[in-house]
């Protein structure tokens, strides 16, 4: 599996043809709403449904160096169809254009606005889950501990998919493996530089940008995080996961064996990649009450 290059010209080059989003499907609906001059979501629903229904914000990965809303347009359309929820992907700020707390900060803008305006858009706004991939699952994870703090809207669950949580990584050696492919040691390093705004690993990161960081992880919503064992954030996830559920926090780790980062893009048909995308439809089926 090949590393993704995240020089300055190669960064330059994949944001210029990043996906455009797919054509409109008969039974899924997706609206571009603009929230802000910087805050847009790109919403997927159902065409037809009754009442309100709940809904998954969604944060897109790309090591907070790319990456669009629209490169998840075929996962997020799954999403909807086999839950019957709706679907919020933000398009957010990312570190090469604003360095971190921006991220979720612009993403919280998105998660109020669906717990003030979801009636408008047909969304239960007492079931809302936030989740992400990546960088997304990162800002995902960020953005629970961002609305504790504020303590006005709370989601009600996590989904990380081998969320980016911890800048301290790049210090550990074993980071530079040459089994950990696809974002490696060196890609690790200069997302977080760029999302950090200074060099990872220092002291006085915040939390918002690094949730790993959080010392205390209590009063935080239920969570799932997925992670292959040949991904360079394995440990870091395994540990998040022990200390949410330490802190009393409802956290279920789900690792597959011989998997590198971004296994499931790559290999969308495989197996383990349909059982990976299954053991998310459960979580976010058990933690948002589908009948």
């Amino acid at each position: 599996m090949p590393s993704i290059p995240t020089n300055k010209l190669m960064v330059k080059f994949i944001r210029s043809r990043m996906p455009r989003g797919l054509d409109p499907s008969p039974d899924v609906t997706v609206d571009e709403i603009v929230l802000s001059p910087t805050v847009s979501i790109r919403l997927f629903r159902p065409t037809t449904f009754s009442g309100t229904i709940p809904a998954l914000l969604w944060m897109h990965g790309g090591g907070h160096l790319f990456g669009v809303p629209e490169q998840d347009d075929r996962n997020n359309i799954a999403f909807v169809r086999e839950l019957g929820i709706a679907v919020a992907a933000v398009r957010y700020r990312l570190g090469s254009d604003a360095p971190a707390p921006a991220s979720v900060e612009t993403c919280y803008v998105a998660l109020k606005a669906l717990a003030d305006r979801g009636s408008e858009w047909g969304i239960n706004s007492e079931r809302i889950a936030v989740g992400g991939a990546s960088a997304g699952g990162g800002v995902a994870a960020a953005l629970a501990l961002y609305a504790l703090d504020q303590g006005g809207i709370q989601p009600v669950f996590q989904l990380l998919v081998y969320p980016m949580l911890d800048d301290r990584t790049v210090l550990k050696p074993e980071a530079a493996s040459k089994y950990l492919r696809a974002w490696t040691a060196k890609a690790n390093k200069r997302g977080w530089t760029t999302y950090t705004g200074g060099e990872p690993g220092r002291p006085g990161v915040s939390e918002y940008a690094a949730p790993s960081r959080r010392e205390d992880l209590s009063g935080l919503p239920p969570a799932w995080i997925g992670v292959g064992t040949l991904d360079l954030f394995r440990d870091e996830k395994i540990e998040y996961a022990r200390r949410l559920n330490e802190a009393g926090v409802s956290c279920e780790l789900f690792v597959v064996p011989g998997a590198t980062h971004g296994f499931d893009q790559v290999f969308p048909h495989a197996n383990v990649v349909k059982d990976f995308w299954q053991q998310q439809v459960k979580a976010l089926r058990a933690s948002l009450i589908i009948n």
